[in-house]
């Protein structure tokens, strides 16, 4: 029996005002974080957060919430690892002190997330910190910030709620086998990201098919879907062989029970456009194409992620830097972004309205394995697609392959 609690539980403990601790997956944080609802805080946990969670008290809200109350970015360049949205800090203009204590503390959570709250009856820095949830919340970033912020909106509750961070009495970070006991001790349901992921996915998507056309490529003849996301303009596409994509006379997905090859590409102009050999990008989107026409079966998704997720013209200046000396990590980081900003929810989503029960994933990358699966994603084999170094490439290949742990030629 699962020590982790069902997502209808948890909202039930929420609607309550109990808390409930939510634990990320490994190649996160893997950490757990005291959750309560915010419209329901007291001093009491306010206090309990400070006493026995012991991490920094958070305020995930809506991007909406955050730009009423004109809450700017704490930092104009997030290079955090898991770039987590923190705003500027907040304190309540009236009836609190200093603002740290338990009860300013409650008093300024309850002034930010009120209907009528105006943006004079803030001041900031103060000692509340609140949390840009990304738009499709775990489904498409899956962090706590977006966890706290889609429990409240499924638990019928106002989409902002309170964490910490929970770590053991020595000051390490509690992991899972430290949060079971924490729950156990304090009487609180412990439940997961990807529970609640699945819970979602179950009832909600957040894609939808645009149009599906018969497309000829000099590597074989495919069916072209686009699809639309809530949280992005451009259009993501799918290029499926055989039997994929294809819906029965009800309009549902033809289901695949078999593994099948699917490629989760990032677009790449420079690479998939003009072959650029700076990157193996193109390399690998036609050998994905040449494997599955041969399997007769697959699907490449084909992502609008340009530069893992910075876009082409900040690609660009990563480039010249490059030129001038630093690898692609550094680049990224130099430009104020993280080294790979991509997420795969909506990569997920479209691999399941696609009808896949279970995937070998072409890719170098073991992230994006371990990312897919949190999703519900089953993978049975990752299958590498590796380019032949060249001189305008190999730095950037032994970065990725010392640097990100992609597997690439043994000899980088």
């Amino acid at each position: 029996m699962s020590n982790f609690s069902e997502i209808q539980d948890v909202l039930q403990d929420l609607k309550n005002g109990k808390m409930i601790v939510l634990v990320d997956d490994e190649d996160r944080e893997n950490e757990g974080d005291l959750v309560a609802a915010a419209e329901m805080v007291t001093p009491e946990i306010v206090n309990f957060m400070a006493t026995h969670a012991r991490g920094l008290i958070c305020l995930p809200m809506t991007g909406e919430k955050c730009d009423s109350l004109n809450l700017h970015p704490q930092a104009v360049e997030n290079t955090a690892r898991l770039g987590t949205a923190f705003t500027v800090s907040i304190d309540a203009k009236d009836n609190t002190t200093t603002g740290i204590s338990a009860s300013d503390r409650a008093v300024t959570i309850k002034t930010a997330i009120s209907d009528n709250v105006k943006v004079s009856d803030l001041v900031r820095p103060g000692h509340i910190f609140p949390l840009r949830a990304a738009v499709g919340g775990v489904l498409t970033r899956a962090g706590q910030t977006e966890g706290a912020v889609d429990l409240m909106t499924l638990a019928g509750m106002k989409p902002a709620g309170v964490i910490c961070e929970i770590m053991n009495e020595d000051g390490s970070m509690a992991r899972v086998p430290q949060l079971l006991d924490f729950c156990e001790k304090h009487k609180l349901k412990i439940t997961t990201i990807a529970k609640l992921i699945e819970y979602r996915l179950q009832r909600e998507s957040q894609v939808k098919r645009i149009q599906s056309v018969f497309l000829p490529t000099d590597y074989g003849q495919f069916q072209l879907i686009a699809y639309h996301s809530i949280t992005e303009i451009e259009p993501h596409l799918a290029l499926c062989k055989g039997n994929i994509g294809k819906l029965d006379k009800d309009g549902n997905p033809v289901v695949i029970d078999e593994p099948v090859l699917v490629r989760v590409h990032s677009e790449c102009l420079t690479g998939d456009l003009f072959h650029s050999q700076r990157c193996e990008c193109g390399y690998q989107l036609i050998a994905a194409m040449k494997m599955i026409e041969k399997a007769g079966q697959g699907a490449i998704i084909y992502l609008r992620q340009e530069g893992r997720g910075i876009g082409l013209a900040n690609k660009l200046h990563a480039y010249k830097l490059q030129e001038q000396g630093l690898d692609t990590i550094d680049a990224n980081l130099r430009l104020g972004f993280r080294a790979d900003r991509r997420d795969y929810g909506i990569g997920a989503q479209i691999i399941r309205d696609l009808g896949l029960k279970q995937i070998k994933i072409l890719t170098n990358n073991p992230k994006k394995t371990s990312r897919l699966e949190v999703y519900g994603i089953k993978i049975v084999k990752q299958i590498p697609l590796i380019a032949e170094p060249c001189p305008h490439n190999i730095e950037y290949l032994k970065t990725k392959k010392h640097r990100l742990g992609h597997i690439l030629n043994e000899d980088l």
